[in-house]
């Protein structure tokens, strides 16, 4: 059974989460995730180069366990700046796309006033359910 997004009657659209996600099969959690690459090197120090490294590494993660990206269920962003992420919603809506598709999982974004390292812009951790 693929991952289907949950949508209580009569609430508003999610625009670009979903409220809630169903799922069977293997679980699997992805430690957070920075806009590094594999070799723990910042290519890009903006936001939007950071966020698409940071999704890339989950998306990997997910492929070397079997998964798709359409078996992420959640999504949890923390971001050091809300205004920088405010002021680029197309792009940041643009790149996500980019990386994951028109996938949509249950998401969750928190303000933090800083990241372990202090180069990171975002950090992203994901749960994903693959089949069994």
């Amino acid at each position: 059974m693929p991952a289907i997004s949950v949508h209580p009657e009569g609430w508003k659209p999610a625009k670009g989460y979903a409220n809630g996600m169903a799922a069977e099969g293997r679980q699997l959690f992805v430690g957070g995730q920075i806009g590094w690459t594999a070799e723990q090197v910042f290519e890009a120090r903006d936001f939007i180069g950071q966020m698409s490294q940071a999704l890339r590494n989950i998306l990997e993660v997910v492929q070397t366990a079997g998964g798709k990206a359409e078996d992420i269920t959640r999504l949890t962003w923390y971001v050091t700046d809300k205004e920088e992420y405010l002021a680029h919603q197309a792009e940041v809506g643009k790149a996500y796309r980019a990386v994951m598709g028109y996938h949509f999982p249950a998401m969750t974004m928190v303000v933090v006033s800083a990241l372990v390292e202090d180069e990171a812009k975002v950090e992203i951790e994901a749960t994903a359910v693959l089949p069994s």
